[in-house]
């Protein structure tokens, strides 16, 4: 798909894996641009994707942050992170 096209809500919260109601939020919160086009909403394919990566950066981040938490306190397992296609997994560390 090319940048510079222009999608739909419905379009945008599936290719984001998410409801409509949840990406109309994102948009009305200002944490994904869109213009108006009459009554309906469109956003670029580039903003979308732009949100998409900081989105998956600051998951990544808040695991990595649950996962040196976790080992600090000792609870009993040691877990690795794995990134795959921009999603993260826990994993039991091999010993």
């Amino acid at each position: 798909m090319h940048f510079d096209t222009e999608l739909t809500t419905r379009q945008a919260a599936d290719l984001l894996n998410v409801s409509r109601p949840f990406l109309i939020k994102l948009l009305k919160e200002k944490k994904l641009g869109y213009r108006k086009v009459g009554t309906h909403r469109r956003i670029l394919f580039k903003d979308l994707m732009e949100y998409k990566k900081r989105s998956d950066a600051d998951r990544g981040r808040a695991l990595d942050e649950l996962v040196a938490e976790a080992q600090k306190n000792r609870m009993g397992i040691n877990w690795r992170i794995t990134q795959h296609s921009s999603m993260h997994a826990l994993y039991p560390a091999k010993k």
